[in-house]
């Protein structure tokens, strides 16, 4: 039987009196298998973070875990949400904060000071199931604006701190769905839609549009912005920057061939992660290019399915470090249009943070261009395998300490933390 919030309410207010003695002026949230809610005990950070608090994030202490001063408002927000708290004395605060810097354990203490501005670049009428990052969004109750290219194009992305990419085809194809879905009346309205678009805005086609687009998000990752990507927008986001100013789009999407020669055009120099690929042009190919592991090469089977995250030097490496916190080392896989990077086709500068050992697939990396950083994690959700249209949304009440989503809400409070410069 639920509880009414009322009730809730009430039991929270006698429990908050009851501490009137107590000492205890910290609150410590586990992040590892004590947890009962890992994904709203980010939530309730980002909020602690909002109304002007500050947190620290113990990484690599019990998976992760946050401290922050004890207030009612937190102690509140933790048990409506059920989050796990230890409420501690500042004395074992400072205890916890002294065995995390010491020297010859693999800890560290990184502070949390503001919450950054929030943008996810998404058609207005996009739920927030139709993508795993505004699930966990909505989820742990963390606040997003929606940009569009419209507002990309008139420079509103100076607005905000991190910028997410709905799983979106910046090379104007639509998704390749052509071939599947050509006749379906949402891909007709989205074709027309876009085309619209593209033309208010003094373009020719969708293709340039985008390109156009990916330009302007590049450009907001170079003066400082935090951009994370996942499935179609991580690769089709670099091959549209390899292919900004060419032809690569087939006569089904844009009314010409695309040109003959545009393997040889490509320009991997404005690419983020990937260089060396191949780009594969047939309009009925379900697939951008090469980048992307094939379903042939992985292995299909959920039971068996898994990526291993790397251990990076908390001290040494805290921004990888931050990225990778969780309460295991190996995450579950899951499918998506683009499932896995090929690790022979990703540059030389870029970390990887997960992956299947001894083979060529890549899950998850990291990167820095000029003043920001890019984050991209391939697959479409962390909690349906095969992820397919028209699927059911995920409900996250069934999977509060999904260690794939907690990669995505690592990346959320990336951002909040006080930059220190790295150690030499």
């Amino acid at each position: 039987m639920k509880l009414s919030r009322t009730y809730l309410l009430v039991c929270v207010v006698l429990w908050i009196s009851s501490l009137g003695t107590s000492s205890a002026q910290e609150i410590l949230i586990p992040m590892d298998n004590t947890q009962k809610n890992h994904l709203k005990a980010y939530g309730v950070i980002f909020k602690a973070l909002q109304n002007g608090q500050t947190a620290q994030w113990l990484l690599n202490y019990r998976g992760g875990s946050f401290m922050i001063a004890e207030t009612d408002a937190i102690v509140r927000e933790t048990l409506i949400k059920g989050v796990s708290i230890e409420r501690i004395s500042t004395s074992r605060a400072a205890a916890i904060v002294a065995e995390i810097e010491r020297p010859d354990v693999n800890m560290a203490v990184v502070p949390l000071e503001k919450a950054p501005r929030i943008a996810v670049y998404t058609p207005q009428q996009a739920l927030p199931w139709d993508d795993a990052v505004t699930l966990a969004l909505t989820y742990a109750e963390v606040p997003y604006d929606k940009v569009w290219d419209r507002e990309v194009m008139a420079g509103n992305l100076t607005k905000y701190d991190w910028l997410h990419l709905h799983h979106e085809d910046f090379t104007g194809q639509y998704g390749k769905f052509y071939a599947a879905y050509g006749g379906m009346p949402w891909y007709i309205r989205q074709v027309r839609e876009m085309e619209a678009m593209a033309k208010d805005l003094g373009f020719e086609k969708v293709s340039q549009l985008k390109g156009a687009v990916a330009q302007r998000l590049k450009d907001f990752i170079f003066n400082g912005g935090f951009l994370f990507s996942m499935c179609s927008g991580t690769d089709s986001f670099d091959i549209a920057l390899a292919a900004r100013g060419l032809d690569m789009v087939g006569t089904p999407y844009d009314g010409d061939a695309h040109d003959p020669d545009i393997q040889k055009k490509l320009n991997f120099d404005q690419t983020l992660a990937f260089e060396k690929f191949t780009v594969l042009t047939d309009p009925m190919l379900y697939e951008y290019s090469d980048i992307d592991i094939q379903p042939n090469e992985i292995l299909d089977n959920e039971l068996l399915d898994f990526f291993t995250l790397f251990d990076f030097s908390a001290k040494y490496d805290p921004v990888p470090t931050m990225l990778t916190q969780n309460h295991v080392s190996s995450v579950r896989g899951f499918f998506g249009q683009t499932t896995m990077f090929r690790k022979s086709l990703i540059k030389d500068s870029v970390v990887i943070l997960g992956e299947k050992p001894g083979l060529d697939q890549v899950k998850y990396l990291h990167g820095n261009l000029g003043k920001g950083t890019f984050t991209f994690y391939a697959g479409h959700d962390p909690e349906d395998y095969k992820h397919r249209v028209d699927d059911p949304p995920t409900d996250l009440d069934i999977h509060p300490n999904s260690p794939g989503y907690r990669l995505i809400l690592n990346n959320i409070l990336f951002p909040a933390a006080k930059k220190k410069e790295k150690k030499t």
